[in-house]
């Protein structure tokens, strides 16, 4: 018994997608490198990781909550 379910994906999305994954990956690089002073470094570093964490709970709510209209064809 197979009980994976297929969604699909539009460019768009996945661009929303890679975009909230790079803030998250710059965010916490920031956090953990020695390029800035420290203050400057912090304040960007999580915003960056925040705004790229928060924003990835109503994209995912989007991705797995909509209609699937590609499963009505098959």
């Amino acid at each position: 018994m197979n009980s994976s379910k297929t969604k699909s994906v539009t460019i768009p999305e996945i661009a929303i997608i890679a975009a909230t994954r790079a803030a998250i990956g710059f965010g916490a690089g920031l956090l953990l490198a020695d390029k800035f002073n420290r203050a400057r470094r912090k304040t960007l570093g999580w915003s960056l990781f925040l705004s790229g964490l928060a924003s990835t709970i109503p994209i995912a709510r989007h991705i797995f909550h909509k209609k699937d209209t590609s499963a009505a064809l098959v």
